[in-house]
């Protein structure tokens, strides 16, 4: 398959949705570097990836702090940056390239777990939502928070319904916005506390590990990062792909951290938006955050929306759209929230490895060219790479267990090189017969 497949034809039964969550999609519908570029930016904007560089930041000095943000930035971008020139180059999301990793059914189970943990981070970000709005409007007690979550919930959908296009209109708009807002706050931090030598001077209030770190940022975006492929397949080319990936992985990521940390440090508050309100710019602060959670939570939307849409292979994802904004929204009502770092070191377990394996599994198999999935007999399991995953999640959960090395990298490497090795292996065997 090259990178300008052709357009699959529309039946009446079968009606193509612009948004391509089944077909790759074709030359005509590829945008450029910059437009996916701001789409997924959008979507590293989030606030609890403060929350997580908060939490980060109270336990290094501010020189090791970098040095973990940076690093834990590097991991994640550079992982979700191979996966996203692979989307690019195939112009299939991340779902249907399991299907050639695991099978046409074997896939379903990667994406109930993709999909089911997109979900879960729609609940984690409507709660984060309407905690705030709340607390900035005065409204006390559980009907005002639940509300404002319901409310909330089908709002941030919205914009995922329509797919790319809302996408890209919104971040458009509130990306350059969230920074001017963040970089401001930013130097308020520093002169909260005598500027760079007084933030040098500033003391661990906590302990964790650099490797428990690590498994925190890459957690951040473990199942959002594998799904970048959803919108690098838009890209021209797999170089913009890879590009817009790192863009918006290893930078935006870092700078959210970053953007935490030193909020955390100079205020005591672990988000930007507190720290607005504590600067008396309530109005502001409810700008930032509908800004900052809309812009990814209708990404997660939209990547639960795909993931229904090739479980059902359907090639309309919007009826799954609709369905996991109310699922998300109900987890939201039922407290999801509370639970955010415990969900974040899951995630960063569990989900890493499925992007390790599709890597493996493209450069052993498909690096000079995928079939069409329209025409492409696959095999019901795959189970070596079934194998390669679980093999791939018990490492990086071992090694979590005994602190050795960075559990995400483990989990990635392993479930990546098995195929690789079975491809290698096989190879002169399949030849000779």
């Amino acid at each position: 398959m090259t990178s300008n497949p052709e357009a699959p034809s529309a039946t009446p039964e079968r009606p193509v949705d612009p948004d391509y969550p089944v077909d790759p999609v074709p030359a005509h519908a590829r945008k450029s570097l910059f437009s996916v570029s701001i789409v997924l930016l959008g979507f590293t904007f989030f606030t609890p990836t403060m929350l997580a560089g908060a939490q980060v930041g109270a336990a290094f000095e501010f020189w090791p702090l970098m040095g973990v943000l940076v690093f834990g930035s590097v991991v994640l971008g550079l992982y979700v940056a191979i996966l996203g020139g692979i989307g690019t180059r195939t112009g299939l999301t991340t779902v249907v390239m399991c299907r050639y990793a695991f099978g046409d059914k074997g896939s379903k189970l990667s994406s109930l777990l993709l999909g089911g943990t997109q979900v879960g981070w729609y609940g984690v970000t409507v709660a984060t939502l309407a905690q705030f709005v709340a607390q900035a409007a005065g409204w006390e007690g559980d009907t005002a928070e639940r509300l404002l979550m319901v409310a909330g919930g089908l709002v941030m959908g919205a914009t995922a319904y329509f797919g790319y296009r809302g996408m890209y209109g919104l971040s458009v708009v509130s990306v350059p916005l969230l920074l001017v807002l963040a970089a401001w706050v930013t130097v308020r931090s520093f002169d909260e506390v005598g500027g760079v030598s007084g933030m040098l001077e500033q003391e661990p209030t906590a302990t964790m590990s650099v490797a428990a770190a690590i498994t925190i940022i890459v957690g951040t975006f473990a199942s959002g990062g594998t799904q970048a492929p959803n919108w690098t397949r838009f890209a021209r080319n797999p170089r913009q792909g890879f590009g817009a990936s790192l863009v918006a992985f290893l930078v935006g990521q870092f700078l959210m951290l970053f953007f935490g940390a030193i909020g955390a440090i100079a205020f005591g508050e672990p988000d930007f938006v507190l720290v607005l309100y504590g600067l008396g710019l309530t109005g502001w602060g409810v700008v930032f955050l509908v800004g900052n959670l809309w812009t990814t939570n209708d990404n997660t939307a939209y990547n639960f929306g795909v993931a229904g849409a090739e479980i059902a292979d359907s090639r309309s994802k919007k009826p799954y759209v609709i369905g996991g904004v109310l699922i998300g929204t109900a987890l939201a009502v039922t407290g999801i929230y509370d639970n955010l770092i415990t969900y974040l070191n899951w995630l960063g377990i569990i989900i890493p490895p499925v992007g390790g394996v599709i890597i493996g599994d493209w450069w052993a198999r498909w690096r000079r060219g995928l079939p069409s999935p329209s025409t492409y007999a696959f095999a019901p399991v795959r189970w070596g790479n079934i194998a390669a995953y679980a093999a791939g999640a018990l490492v990086a959960k071992a090694t979590d267990e005994w602190g050795w090395g960075i559990p995400p990298v483990n989990g990635i490497l392993v479930a990546a090189l098995i195929p690789v090795i079975v491809g290698a292996l096989s190879r002169p065997r399949a030849a000779t017969s």
